[in-house]
């Protein structure tokens, strides 16, 4: 399994000979202006909720690759109407594709499309795959939901949002991953606006202090799990 960190909350995750585009917001941020969307391979594009920063590439890369949008029923609904193929989950739900096994479990944040539609309930992703499983908390608050994952999957990375304001910090990450019982977290939600910028230096070394690793990749860069 190889994720790229494509700026902000993006990822791409490649998977059981699969491309996964985890919530593309890459032409609106100046920060990835070096990253060509319309280069991008996909065949699933995966979505914690509907906000702009975390959607705004969507269509063009669904219209160019048909990939398949999975996110919850209103998501997918939503896309649906606009004639792209969906696949619609909601919490607790789970699905087996092609490449592993998706679950879509609780988040605590909001959710709404730009445009005012109603985006459904935020969540996150359970990703099992070619031996390898990852959690993506997308954007949330820490929540004792967490606890319910490693009941069920042991995970082999977990990715949170620190960036504070709009979602969880740095310290409330470490909780998390001892909720989740993963040591190796990939940092994201960070430093695209003013308001989430973190010392990167500092949030590491919390990591550090308490026997944890917190990788906090540049915008293009990749890792192998």
């Amino acid at each position: 399994m190889k994720i790229t960190f494509y700026g902000h909350a993006s990822l791409g995750i490649e998977v059981g000979g699969k491309n996964i585009i985890v919530d593309p917001y890459i032409s609106p941020n100046p920060k990835a202006s070096h990253i060509d969307v319309d280069a991008l391979e996909a065949d699933y594009i995966l979505l914690t909720h509907a906000h702009g920063d975390h959607i705004a590439d969507v269509e063009s890369i669904a219209q160019r690759t048909n990939a398949l949008i999975v996110s919850n029923a209103e998501i997918a609904g939503y896309y649906e109407k606009k004639g792209f193929r969906t696949h619609p989950m909601n919490h607790g739900g789970s699905w087996d594709f092609d490449f592993g096994n998706v679950k879509y479990v609780n988040a605590i944040h909001s959710s709404s499309f730009p445009d005012g539609s109603y985006g459904g309930n935020p969540g996150g992703f359970v990703i099992e795959g070619e031996r390898k499983n990852i959690y993506i908390a997308g954007d949330t608050a820490l929540t004792f939901d967490m606890q319910l994952i490693p009941m069920r999957t042991k995970l082999d990375l977990a990715i949170f949002p620190i960036g504070d304001n709009f979602t969880m910090d740095v310290d409330d990450a470490i909780v998390a991953s001892d909720f989740v019982e993963c040591d190796k977290v990939l940092g994201y939600h960070f430093d695209t606006f003013g308001y989430i910028e973190i010392n990167h230096e500092e949030a590491i070394k919390k990591f550090f202090d308490v026997g944890k690793d917190l990788m906090l990749l540049e915008i293009g860069a990749s890792i192998d799990l």
